[in-house]
């Protein structure tokens, strides 16, 4: 028995092979920074399975991602404190969206943070009947949609949601993150631009234009715009992944190998990046420690 196991790790294609079979159902990771982890639900109060989180309620600040499994959201800067009381701001363009604390808006919340998805949606639908302009409900009801596999209802109430707000940065990226997973990476590429020109640090829409560019396999780009990410928000796991995924394809073999182990100091249980650091180890004719970094990538996936 130990013979036969030996002769099927004998060539890295081999090892590469078996690895990737036994973490089949973890790549489904694409979307790495796609899935919130229970305590990411708790703290930002959406949905689990989603890529981006709410919209705030009276503003929209440079958003943090909701990377399952990594981010830590960066605070926007304080505005400086004024010189004198200011005076009253004028009035909105827009009639007001309702308070936060709105009844609907409440039982909404609450049942999205039990996992009643269902519940949930029914209340973001029936305060958007009384308040078809209330964006933050619209937004959390098209990210629910989402997670449950409609793509075109989530796109129809995110367009809903640009009427009223057009260059709303968080629904430009929760709109080009769906547009990505129906392949629509044009479009979704469109949106991301947007967003970049008003904001060239906004890491949410970086990261997710070098996914785009990755899924177009415009290696070069994805690196540009990977690095402009973790350059920003350096804890980011899911970046250092798709960056060092990246690198590979280019064949810098150095780099991809160090933005591999960035990602698995970040997150040690991601299955993708280990399997990375396998594949470039056995890359750089180091089958021994690639092996070690194979196990390891099962051993998380619990195979």
């Amino acid at each position: 028995m130990n013979r036969r196991r030996e002769r099927r790790w004998q060539s890295s294609q081999d090892r590469a092979r078996v690895a990737a079979e036994l973490i089949e159902e973890a790549e489904s990771l694409t979307e790495t920074g796609a899935i919130a982890s229970p305590r990411d639900v708790e703290r930002d109060r959406l949905p689990p399975p989603l890529r981006v989180e709410s919209i705030p309620a009276e503003a929209h600040p440079p958003r943090a991602h909701l990377d399952q499994e990594s981010s830590v959201p960066v605070p926007p800067s304080e505005p400086p404190a004024p010189a004198s009381p200011p005076s009253p701001p004028p009035p909105p363009a827009e009639p007001a969206a309702p308070v936060a604390d709105d009844p609907l808006y409440v039982s909404a919340r609450e049942a999205s943070e039990r996992g009643d998805f269902d519940r949930a949606a029914s209340s973001y639908r029936d305060l958007l009947a009384r308040e078809p302009g209330h964006v933050k409900a619209r937004n959390n009801l098209a990210l629910i949609l989402d997670a449950r596999g409609d793509r075109d209802g989530a796109l129809a109430e995110l367009d809903r949601a640009l009427e009223t707000d057009p260059n709303n940065a968080a629904l430009l990226v929760n709109r080009a993150a769906v547009l990505g997973a129906k392949g629509s990476y044009a479009a979704a590429q469109r949106d991301l631009l947007r967003v970049i020109r008003d904001d060239p640090h906004n890491v949410e829409a970086l990261f997710n234009l070098g996914i785009v560019f990755t899924r177009r396999g415009l290696w070069a780009d994805a690196i540009a715009q990977l690095k402009h990410a973790v350059d920003s928000d350096p804890s980011r796991a899911a970046a250092w992944y798709y960056l060092g995924d990246a690198l590979n394809h280019v064949d810098n073999l150095t780099g991809a190998l160090a933005a591999f182990e960035r990602a698995v100091e970040l997150q040690p249980t991601n299955p993708k990046a280990l399997y990375g650091i396998g594949k470039v180890l056995d890359r750089l004719n180091r089958p021994d420690e690639a092996t070690v970094a194979y196990r390891r990538s099962r051993e998380v996936t619990g195979r």
